[in-house]
């Protein structure tokens, strides 16, 4: 059983019912349990500024039995700075698998776990999804402590649209998969917020204009840290800028990029669909009938049969004027 005494008011049950009394004003007052015996936190760290950590996340992790950590000797540092003393444990990508069977076990016993990554909102890129998985499965009460997040922070401060975005995390290590993910984005209208180490940032960007084209994009390095650096160009000039200062290259970074314009698009599509009308009707097979060159670009590109069919009917009309 967990050696930390039990709240006076643990009402945190996951369950979705809330416990509490209204206050006479009519709001529900602020409820801030203790530790709870048998519960899993998930505890958001700095992702540089040490200052960026929370009170609670402080008390939490000075209080649960065992600290589960991506790294023990990188979290020892933080661990030591705020004099927190609490056993620390790993779990990272290598021993996931077991080490979570191991924690579930005592959870289930009724020990209490903080889990924390090396930086920022564990599970977001870092290690943690099966823990977390097999807690929930088994029943057990699971509890962020929010923090700070890396594509979060780097978003609010981007100046791209933040109403709609999509989280990649870290693209293929190698170009050819790296350049089939972007290919499946393209179409994406929504922000794309990606991670990419500082060795492979440059050929990430090359990518990325390959598949994107000259699309706004955003960098951010050493986010929270003394030399934090948010540069928002365009692909073309970002990579410029890197390559022109090795400085540049340092860090970890988050990298935003503007989601496809909706009528760029489509124009993109429209124009597609002609080339693609042109090759099956002209070059490739020119005894291809009409329905069948409008069937094979419908099924390709997804625009409307009626739509394919007039840039087809004005192709035919323009090839057997060419007959003349």
């Amino acid at each position: 059983m967990s050696k930390r005494s039990i709240p006076d008011n643990p009402e945190i049950d996951n369950s979705g019912a809330d416990k509490r009394e209204p206050t006479p004003s009519g709001e529900l007052p602020e409820v801030l349990p203790g530790v709870l015996p048998g519960a899993l936190y998930i505890v958001a760290t700095p992702i540089g500024n040490l200052s960026d950590i929370s009170d609670r996340a402080r008390s939490i992790l000075a209080t649960v039995d065992l600290i589960a950590a991506e790294d023990t000797r990188h979290s020892a540092k933080l661990l030591h700075h705020f004099s927190i003393k609490t056993p620390i444990i790993s779990l990272h990508d290598f021993n996931e698998a077991d080490r979570s069977r191991k924690l579930i076990s005592k959870l289930s016993g009724g020990d209490s776990i903080a889990l924390i990554s090396d930086a920022g909102t564990p599970l977001i890129s870092d290690p943690g999804y099966l823990l977390v998985k097999q807690a929930r499965a088994a029943g057990l009460t699971i509890i962020p402590i929010p923090g700070p997040c890396a594509a979060i922070t780097a978003l609010s401060a981007a100046g791209l649209a933040t109403d709609r975005f999509i989280f990649e995390g870290f693209p293929p290590a190698k170009s050819g998969a790296r350049l089939t993910g972007f290919r499946k984005l393209r179409s994406e209208t929504r922000t794309l917020i990606f991670y990419e180490s500082n060795h492979r940032i440059l050929a990430s960007l090359a990518d990325m204009a390959t598949v994107f084209g000259d699309r706004q994009a955003v960098i951010a390095r050493e986010m929270t840290k003394r030399f934090e650096t948010i540069k928002s160009d365009k692909l073309s000039g970002l990579i410029q800028w890197i390559e022109q200062d090795e400085k540049q290259k340092l860090g970890e970074f988050v990298v935003i990029l503007a989601g496809a314009d909706s009528a760029m698009l489509q124009a993109a599509e429209i124009e597609q669909a002609q080339v693609l009308l042109n090759k099956f009707l002209v070059e490739i097979s020119p005894g291809l009938s009409l329905s069948q060159a409008v069937s094979l670009v419908v099924e390709l590109t997804g625009l409307k049969k009626n739509q394919v069919y007039d840039m087809a009917l004005k192709i035919g009309k323009e090839i057997e004027q060419g007959k003349d």
